[in-house]
């Protein structure tokens, strides 16, 4: 049995520039519900556009990565990668 990939991934609103940054095995359903509006992402974002993806092959790993980008060196590291 194929183990299903994690993927984290980073938002971005195209009117208020700020990010999200979430985790998932199911992007398409993920991006789904941010674009009704249902979740704290999709809210916050108003309209948005995926901006980076990343692959892990573990929950555990995913959740570590996703911890990084949201602290002060994974934003730093989100700005000098994706600009501000």
């Amino acid at each position: 049995m194929k183990r299903a990939e994690i993927i984290v991934y980073v938002l971005r609103g195209l009117q208020n520039r700020r990010r999200y940054v979430g985790i998932t095995i199911d992007l398409a359903r993920r991006l789904s519900e941010h674009r009704r509006t249902t979740s704290k992402g999709g809210q916050m974002l108003g309209k948005f556009a995926l901006v980076h993806t990343e692959q892990y092959p573990t929950y555990l790993a995913a959740r570590e990565r996703e911890k990084f980008l949201k602290s002060g060196q994974g934003r730093q590291w989100l700005d000098q990668t994706l600009g501000k």
